[in-house]
């Protein structure tokens, strides 16, 4: 049994969710305390998650100016990318109507005091700005550490991170609180089959099988949305850069497949450095472009991010205005920086979110049951636009994108 993976216990928990809420509805009913002890664990590590992930991702290049012109471009590049992608998701969510259906139940019950705000665009940025920090980790207000992150970590770059320097040591610290972060989450995650035993049971025992089919509606609105944004967007920029798309499509070929395979932006990382070279971007890019990439151009997960928040509302019966929706974008856009090290990253970020506009976390354990699903395309576009940045950046420094022997073969002519 431990060979099981934990995608593969997820998906025996949804069937079996599927199976005791439909034959048995009042034990399926009894078994949503195992969702609610989930989402607790969840709302627990998110704080302290997004605080050592924003501070290392922005402190840890050293100066806040001194990343040079091949780091402007990049992010540039990444903003308007992940943009793109937040707005997309919002006009196809919005259009199909997948969470319509679903009846959720409604209750904010328990959720931080943000939610009195959703309705008063003025008060909610008010309300971004903490007044203790402390605070703002106990109530679980991710807007306001978020604000407070991004303030120290530049606070941090002016003191100065260099070695011998004092601030330095707290860089250090919000180094190892984030890998601790990212080994507790995992931890969490294996409570994950439980969440959505408890989740799909409960709902089933409430309302039958007729909640499984906005589900697959989300999954097949995810899948059309990414297709339309990489033909649309990332082909757009092939365009516009003067890429050529064979060349291009032979080098991501294999990490984007590895990436959809297993889930996994770092399993197809090693290929996809390996082929960008190999295609003729530069390593100074490659070396640069595509790590952080990984924290601030995950194009496919800010994508799904927007489609699955609104899917929750709708299926709450919650209205949201265009004003609101544009707002829980942005803090979409920030959340979801610097955590693509974290196993089931979209999830963590979903319930911070979803919990700070008043949105029920019911929702996100009911999601887990197709995460999977989700999380193969995601991951695979995630990885595609990070390999495209890398050869933009390339296009627009002036390099030729010239093909070059890959570096193991330039190891066997050695030899």
């Amino acid at each position: 049994m431990r060979r099981i993976s934990l995608t593969s216990w997820i998906l025996i928990a949804l069937v079996l969710g599927v199976v005791i809420g439909a034959v048995w509805p009042h034990f399926g009913i009894a078994l949503d305390p195992l969702e609610v002890i989930f989402l607790r664990l969840i709302k627990m590590i998110v704080g302290p998650l997004i605080f050592a992930t924003l501070v290392v991702g922005i402190a840890g290049h050293g100066t806040l100016k001194g990343l040079g012109r091949v780091a402007v471009k990049a992010l540039i590049f990444f903003e308007v990318a992940t943009t793109l992608a937040l707005v997309l998701g919002l006009v196809a969510v919005n259009w199909i109507q997948p969470g319509a259906g679903a009846h959720l139940q409604a209750s904010t019950a328990g959720l931080p005091a943000a939610s009195a705000h959703v309705g008063m665009m003025q008060s909610m940025i008010e309300h971004t700005v903490p007044q203790s920090f402390a605070q703002a980790l106990a109530a679980g207000e991710v807007l306001q550490v978020v604000v407070f992150s991004v303030l120290f970590a530049i606070a941090l770059v002016i003191a100065g991170t260099g070695e011998g320097r004092p601030a330095r040591t707290i860089l250090v610290f919000c180094e190892g609180l984030a890998q601790v972060m990212f080994k507790l989450t995992a931890m969490v995650m294996w409570t994950a089959p439980f969440g959505v035993l408890g989740a799909v049971a409960a709902s089933i025992g409430h309302q039958g099988l007729g909640v499984m089919v906005p589900l697959l509606k989300l999954v097949a609105t995810l899948y059309g949305a990414l297709i339309v944004f990489v033909v649309v967007v990332l082909g757009g920029a092939l365009v516009l850069f003067r890429i050529p798309l064979d060349r291009f499509w032979a080098a991501v070929k294999e990490p984007t497949l590895v990436a959809f395979s297993t889930s996994s932006s770092e399993a197809a990382l090693p290929s996809a450095f390996e082929n960008m070279e190999a295609m003729g971007v530069s390593r100074r890019i490659v070396g640069f472009v595509i790590p952080t990439g990984y924290s601030f151009n995950l194009t496919g997960s800010t994508l799904y991010l927007s489609l699955a928040a609104l899917f929750i509302a709708q299926a709450a019966a919650i209205p949201m205005t265009l004003g609101q929706q544009i707002f829980m974008l942005l803090t979409l856009m920030l959340t979801s920086k610097g955590v693509a090290g974290v196993s089931r990253a979209a999830i963590v970020v979903l319930a911070a979110t979803a919990a700070t506009f008043g949105l029920p976390l019911a929702g996100v354990a009911l999601l887990l049951g197709v995460d999977q699903f989700l999380d193969m395309g995601r991951t695979a576009v995630n990885v595609l636009g990070n390999c495209l940045a890398a050869a933009v950046v390339a296009r627009w420094e002036g390099e030729a994108l010239e093909p070059v022997a890959a570096p193991c073969a330039q190891a066997e002519a050695q030899a």
